[in-house]
């Protein structure tokens, strides 16, 4: 009884009651809430006119992102998840962990239709492999070219990574029963396998490959915030494989109203606007101002590929084997 009429003194004063600020926390990957990712400028943005306390919680990469929500369950603490993508959409849905959105904006801005009722996506992009034009004199220009060559790569790990993943299918697409041939014959071409994007950028940047899975707007990203212009994406004939990264409310929030306003936020202006200097990728929804200079100049893949969300995951498992066999011999 004491303590109930302490905790009661505690938040009322001059006859006034004092309600908490609800925490609303949101899980997503590493390099987003770095200090030159999106998440402390959308943190601020967002906790202007939420009256709430933002908390991004950095999970890894993306594809680690489901494997805790996996492990959490229903005792998850996320009211949000941010950072998944298509390749992982249906394997995320089969938790039941998600909960629907209150419905799809009307400007999206994606290179193709979007109707799932769960995930709303927030950027999207394509995978490429990144090289210094000052050491990689004739990157391959396809596929084949770079199976063919001695060209060094380092890549992530498809099972912790989502540009990983994204190489799986990537590889699946172009070659289908005979990926297994091609990782059998790309395995020597690689120095290294990383956990995540961050730590595989970071050793190409230090010279440990001539070549890094990234994306094609990865020289974006050097050209505005270094002016650098050494950095290019390979573009390959076969085409490129593509990312729609997505997020979602959890079914347990305890602050779902608070989550769906998240989810709002995220298609205005305040949110697509940070994502192109910041993320690095394409916004899903248009910015007022248009997309910066670098980004409508760069050299764009003239065939998209991707595979339907609900086909992934039996392929995925398959290209997943194929690749582990691969790297161990």
């Amino acid at each position: 009884m004491k303590r109930s009429l302490l905790a009661a003194a505690l938040v009322t004063f001059g006859g006034a009651t004092w309600a908490e600020t609800p925490t609303l926390t949101v899980y997503t990957y590493d390099s987003f809430v770095s200090d030159w990712g999106p998440g402390p400028a959308i943190e601020a943005a967002f906790e202007e006119t939420c009256g709430c306390d933002l908390v991004f919680v950095g999970a890894g990469d993306g594809a680690a992102l489901l494997s805790r929500m996996k492990l959490e369950g229903a005792r998850t603490k996320a009211d949000v998840v941010l950072g998944l993508d298509t390749s992982l959409i249906a394997n995320a849905k089969a938790t039941g962990l998600f909960a629907p959105h209150n419905g799809i904006p009307a400007d999206l801005d994606l290179p193709i239709e979007w109707s799932d009722d769960v995930f709303l996506p927030f950027d999207w992009g394509y995978f490429a492999f990144v090289y210094d034009k000052t050491v990689l004199l004739n990157a391959p220009t396809s596929f084949a070219a770079l199976l063919e060559s001695d060209v060094s790569i380092i890549i992530q790990d498809p099972r912790s990574s989502t540009p990983g993943l994204g190489l799986l299918l990537w590889v699946k697409e172009i070659y289908g029963d005979r990926a297994a041939e091609a990782w059998e014959t790309l395995s020597p071409r690689i120095v290294t396998v990383t956990k995540g994007w961050s730590e595989a950028y970071g050793m190409f940047l230090e010279g440990e490959a001539d070549m890094v899975l990234s994306y094609t707007t990865s020289p974006a990203y050097h050209l505005i915030a270094e002016e650098d212009d050494t950095k290019a994406a390979a573009i390959f004939d076969e085409g490129h494989y593509m990312q729609i990264e997505v997020a979602a409310k959890t079914a347990g929030s305890k602050h779902g109203v608070l989550a769906d306003e998240f989810l709002d936020f995220m298609m205005s202006d305040a949110f697509q606007s940070v994502i192109p200097t910041t993320n690095w990728m394409y916004p899903a929804v248009l910015p007022f101002g248009g997309l910066p200079e670098e980004f409508i100049a760069e050299n764009k893949p003239e065939k998209a590929l991707l595979i339907p969300v609900d086909d992934v995951e039996s392929i995925r498992k398959e290209a997943l084997a194929e690749w582990l066999s691969a790297l161990s011999q």
